[in-house]
């Protein structure tokens, strides 16, 4: 069963969502509901879900930003055992 829901978008989001549509072959519409899809996928596959409000943290943006906090510690872990190596 589907649901109907009714967005309003404001000119500066619509263009862009128009334009990328048509060169999509799509309509707006059609675009709007594959990104709507990717982004609820993506956040109910996200693999640090399961941590969210485990531990404390000044970090303010950890939320939005662990994929790249991630990324940066796990590149000063492999820098640093490449540097014991040698």
């Amino acid at each position: 069963m589907g649901h109907t829901l009714i967005l309003e978008l404001p000119e500066d989001l619509y263009e862009p969502l128009s334009k990328k549509a048509q060169q999509a072959g799509l309509t707006p519409e059609e675009l709007a509901l594959r990104c709507l899809v990717t982004l609820i996928l993506d956040a109910a596959n996200d693999p640090v879900e399961s941590f969210i409000g485990s531990f404390s943290s000044n970090i303010s943006d950890w939320a939005d930003q662990h994929d790249k906090y991630i990324s940066e510690t796990l590149t000063e872990q492999m820098c640093s055992k490449e540097e014991k190596g040698n």
